[in-house]
């Protein structure tokens, strides 16, 4: 650990582990108050928020008059209940004094300026194109009691005041377990007014315009988007241009990501949301992954026979179309399951022989629109795939496990590390103000060691203190085709957590096929090392979104609290750690054979 560490230049808050050596280092460095978290007029919708920061052990720290619990090393993280609107925190140790102050956001609508329409509520806010008869909806946010209508092509709509909603927590909600809906009531001065309508007629309808009338007061106001309508014959082709697209069910960045779109993809436009275009298979995509062309008829392709190829360490199979159509992807414990949309089957003839990976394939045409190929496979445990256009020809490729022999039990295995955040991206930070970022680099060398130690080939995407994109990351796991992707980080929480009470392990995967190595790992470690356990996650992350291999992201404890920072940052703990990930890959790869 010394030596990884002088061979780093790491030094912690001015006093160099390699002198003082873990915790003490820490203590003896904080003799000075130090808030971590939360930064100057920090502001959040969460009703509480946690103090991180530390001081030296003796002696009290003072939180508006009040003494707070600390760790042996001097290291707090309180919770304290948040009013809506700015919330004062002293913070006091002995002579040392410091102020934050803390912005609880309303939940609730924005107010109207007096008898008018909240500007920002009148949709749609951007263009949007839809299909003849589709439902369109509009809302506004006004004063109570008004009556308000938005006309649009010759049509008045009425917009019926809604006295409550069912509002959805985050997704990250979950992470604190507390993610339950809650009900939002109108207020004594704004109210939510919505209604639908449809158009048959093509073209350019224009901009909606909202009236509401309120006793003898009368407002109009346009909204800022436009809407037209799609003429069935004006086609237009969607082309995926970059290496991938991020299919999603809605219109941005909050709806959820489908199977990604390889390049080349082609689908019908069938509607337009400011920069998104929906497919005609369902999903929407951004603009800036496609190019948008007039074309004379919407991409359809039939399906004739199917063809596999083996290799050294991959089966390949060829799907030939007329046209690159839109996929999707289904995978269960043994199973792969391939949907074609826009494709009709003619198939008779599927060259299948006796495949390391495959028992079987089989196809059904469950819908005029798309053909399903379903593969059931010899093992319960998939090692990745990719999926390509090679012109017209659909390549899937599922690869095999990986090919021990050796005198180690890890010889013959390629396992890729990546060291979360560096550079300017610090990560968490713990109560010393200590970053993530190098308590990531820190065990991921000495990971490697431990797994070089076992036979096994490991790659990293950093080994100093660099920034590495998200994308970056990504392409590497993608490009190096590695059996198994680890992405190491340190947890911390969102402001209504527990941040005393939350501690352990966890894990995050996203692809089915990494989800035994991520419960295997977690159980592994929590039982070997005896640490809390903080759960296993099903998340749509970066680093557990490629799919050429099994990507676990592992968050080995919580920086924030106090008591499990003091394990994190020991020398002596971070060695067993990397030893104990590494006998975990061992025993979930002999569990696989």
């Amino acid at each position: 650990m010394i030596r990884t560490l002088q061979r780093l230049g790491l030094v912690l808050m001015g006093v160099g582990l390699m002198e003082l050596g873990g915790t003490q280092a820490i203590a003896q460095a904080q003799q000075e108050l130090v808030l971590v978290y939360p930064p100057a007029d920090h502001q959040t919708p969460a009703d509480q928020i946690f103090l991180i920061g530390s001081a030296a052990p003796d002696g009290e720290v003072l939180v508006n008059g009040v003494a707070i619990a600390r760790s042996t090393a001097g290291h707090f993280a309180p919770s304290f209940p948040l009013q809506v609107g700015e919330n004062t925190f002293t913070i006091r140790y002995g002579s040392q004094e410091q102020t934050v102050v803390v912005i609880r956001l309303a939940n609730r609508l924005p107010t109207p300026d007096g008898v008018n329409f909240v500007a920002e509520s009148l949709t749609p806010m951007v263009d949007i194109a839809r299909q003849p008869g589709e439902l369109i909806c509009f809302e506004a946010i006004a004063p109570p009691s008004a009556t308000v209508t938005v006309s649009l092509d010759s049509q008045t709509i009425p917009l019926m005041a809604q006295p409550e909603a069912i509002v959805l927590p985050p997704n990250y909600a979950v992470l604190t377990f507390d993610n339950q809906p809650n009900v939002a009531t109108a207020s004594p001065t704004a109210m939510l007014y919505q209604g639908c309508g449809s158009f048959a007629n093509p073209g350019l309808l224009g901009t909606p315009r909202y009236r509401l009338q309120l006793g003898e007061a009368v407002v109009e106001r346009a909204a800022t988007g436009t809407v037209a309508i799609l003429a069935p014959t004006d086609i237009q082709v969607a082309e995926v241009t970059g290496n991938s697209g991020a299919a999603r069910t809605g219109p941005s960045t909050n709806y959820s990501r489908l199977t990604p779109l390889p390049t080349g993809t082609r689908a019908r436009v069938i509607g337009q949301e400011g920069d998104w275009w929906q497919l005609d298979y369902g999903p929407w995509i951004r603009n800036s992954d496609v190019a948008v062309q007039p074309a004379a008829v919407p991409p359809r392709s039939l399906i004739r026979s199917v063809q596999m190829h083996q290799g050294r360490d991959r089966t390949e199979i060829l799907f030939p179309l007329q046209t690159p159509v839109p996929l999707s992807v289904d995978q269960g414990s043994d199973t792969f399951t391939l949907t074609l949309h826009n494709t009709t089957a003619q198939t008779d003839t599927i060259f299948l022989n006796d495949d390391p990976l495959v028992e079987r394939l089989d196809w059904t045409q469950p819908h005029p629109d798309h053909v399903t190929y379903r593969f059931t496979l010899k093992s319960q445990q998939q090692w990745g795939y990719d999926l390509r256009y090679e012109g017209t020809t659909l390549v899937l490729t599922l690869h095999y496990p990986p090919q021990l022999a050796g005198p180690q039990p890890l010889s013959g295995m390629r396992i890729l590390l990546d060291p979360g955040h560096g550079g300017d991206e610090l990560g968490a930070r713990g109560p010393t103000g200590y970053p993530e970022k190098d308590v990531n680099l820190v065990v991921s060398l000495l990971l490697r060691d431990e797994l070089e130690r076992r036979g096994a080939e490991v790659i990293l995407t950093r080994d100093t203190d660099v920034a590495v994109s998200l994308g970056d990351r990504m392409s590497l796991i993608q490009t190096s085709e590695p059996d198994l992707a680890l992405s190491i980080h340190y947890n911390a929480l969102p402001d209504n957590g527990d941040a005393i009470n939350t501690a352990g392990i966890g894990m995050f995967w996203y692809n089915t096929q990494a989800h035994s190595p991520a419960v295997f790992l977690y159980n592994y470690l929590v039982e070997t090392l005896e640490r809390n356990s903080y759960g296993v996650f099903w998340n749509n992350l970066a680093l557990t979104r490629p799919t050429t291999a099994p990507s676990v992201l592992l968050e080995l404890g919580f920086m924030i609290n106090p008591e499990e920072f003091e394990w994190i940052i020991d020398p002596v703990e971070q060695e067993k750690l990397a030893g104990a990930i590494a006998d975990g890959v061992v025993a979930w790869v002999n569990e696989t054979q």
